[in-house]
């Protein structure tokens, strides 16, 4: 019985059995995939048995065929729509760990799992928390750690009535939703596993409503997040690394669940805005950028897509689109014309460590400081793209209008040139400014172009025919190659020729 709870059995095949979804795709992440057959079989078996409660008969609900995804696309927190594509499916049930991002075309059910936690210790680290200074409490928590929070949440109020100095103010964040339906379908809504939904919570209570890794809030209305003290419930993970970004100003604290203890030191994560803040500068000087598409799942990532075309063009920079999965270095490294990246991806895959990419990888919330006009960084940071969806006009800064001095380079640049090499291929279709270009840097081949160095080309052409190494030379004048040498043969412990 356990095990069957901790996968939600029976609510995951109500789920499956009321809506008469014939075809479901189960993604698993690596680490849960062990238990993939055992939660399959489950499964088959509690549908069996409410088709027959129910006295359906063979024909009135057809067999529901489950089918295991694993190794998805990209990041394993968002639902891969792409693998359940592959096999048709109508559903995706999606368990672990999740950032709870809206769908394209698919609906979803989340099952989160059941994480273990010492609720008296839990509760006795929130109520006795000596950083608190008199701030009221915002408890947010790991999707995994969501059932154990009623059973906090009851065991504080019962701390507090025994405790003589008063309650605290402690306020809840709440799970989103278990069920998403694709975000074009605007009749659906998000369901809760309370049965209500995420409108009836935002509009039960008045003031601002706030939204983060799968939960949501209100804050009353004259009051603000640097107001609260954030207490985490959770692993360091990247859900914890989203909160830190984004609530940078207001205290945080968090509750190892598994070490069961209090961590009240972040810096570590917040070291992380200072990296990000010497990315944006180094993008400023990019001339090439890299679009990384990474995720095509998530609701309204192709706007975001074409947003940042748009940006970058505007920018006078020269942009690439790259659809390659999961990111890393030797990936990355085949597009050594590139500058910088920019990764098109959920909230909490987003944020990529590039100390060792051959190129910075950005968000597209530090794009829009590079590469809008008078970009500043207040210190507030946006990690999930849909909020930069037409947030505000496109708004390129005009480098012909003023020089801009560079923290990289250390001085001031005044980027005239490009004026003359990008304007007037704007005007053209896509195909055509590719071939001018092509066309330009081959008439520069016999010229100076071998003096290029990263960051100085404005095509990937004008890269490539700058590069020292140009690949095996091939014989143009149809001239007979070179005779081949043959090599020793033989083992390494005695080649034929040191025979005796």
């Amino acid at each position: 019985m356990e095990f069957e709870a901790n996968y939600e059995i029976s609510a995951t095949a109500d789920f499956i059995h009321s809506r008469k979804f014939t075809r479901v795709a189960l993604q698993f992440p690596d680490n849960l995939l062990k238990d993939a057959t055992r939660v399959v079989q489950a499964l088959k078996s509690k549908l069996l048995s409410l088709r027959d409660s129910r006295g359906e008969k063979n024909g009135d609900n057809k067999d529901v065929g489950l089918y295991v995804m694993a190794d998805t696309t990209f990041g394993s927190c968002c639902v891969d729509e792409i693998g359940a594509s592959h096999i048709n499916a109508d559903c995706v049930i999606h368990y672990g760990h999740t950032c709870l991002s809206p769908t394209s075309t698919l609906p979803a059910f989340f099952v989160f799992g059941k994480a273990s936690v010492n609720v008296p210790n839990c509760v006795k680290n929130l109520s006795k928390n000596p950083s608190t200074n008199g701030k009221p409490i915002l408890v947010l928590y790991g999707l995994e750690y969501a059932h154990a929070i009623p059973h906090i949440r009851e065991a504080l109020k019962e701390a507090s009535c025994s405790d003589v100095s008063g309650p605290l103010e402690i306020n809840y964040a709440n799970v989103m939703s278990t069920v998403i339906y694709p975000a074009e379908n605007h009749k659906s809504v998000n369901e809760l596993a309370g049965g209500c939904t995420a409108d009836d919570i935002s509009s039960a209570v008045a003031g601002t409503r706030y939204a983060i890794g799968g939960l949501i809030w209100n804050i009353p209305d004259g009051h603000k997040m640097e107001d609260y003290m954030l207490f985490w419930i959770g692993s360091d993970n990247s859900a914890f690394a989203n909160v830190v970004l984004t609530f940078n100003s207001s205290e945080i604290v968090r509750y190892d669940a598994a070490e069961e203890r209090l961590v009240t030191d972040v810096s570590r994560q917040l070291k992380i805005l200072k990296r990000r803040y010497y990315l944006v500068e180094k993008a400023k000087d990019a001339n090439i950028v890299g679009i990384l598409v990474g995720t095509l799942g998530v609701a309204g990532y192709l706007h975001m897509i074409h947003q940042m075309k748009e940006l970058i063009t505007k920018a006078g920079k020269k942009t690439y689109t790259f659809a390659m999965g999961r990111p890393n270095p030797a990936k990355l490294a085949n597009f050594p014309e590139c500058d910088v990246f920019i990764t098109v991806a959920c909230a909490q895959t987003a944020l990529l460590d590039s100390k060792e990419f051959f190129a910075p990888v950005i968000t597209p919330f530090e794009a829009m400081l590079a590469f809008s006009r008078g970009g500043q960084w207040t210190g507030a940071y946006t990690m999930e793209f849909r909020d930069l969806i037409s947030s505000s006009p496109v708004e390129a800064r005009d480098q012909a209008e003023e020089a801009r001095f560079s923290f990289i380079r250390g001085g001031y640049v005044e980027d005239i040139d490009h004026q003359e090499n990008v304007n007037d291929e704007q005007d053209k279709e896509g195909a055509l400014a590719l071939v001018t270009a092509t066309e330009k840097a081959l008439l520069l081949q016999d010229g100076n172009l071998n003096t290029l160095i990263k960051g100085t080309a404005k095509s990937g052409a004008e890269f490539f025919i700058g590069r020292s190494y140009h690949g095996l030379e091939i014989n143009g004048d149809g001239s007979s190659p070179q005779p081949y040498i043959v090599g020793r043969s033989g083992k390494a412990s005695g080649y034929e020729d040191e025979k005796k």
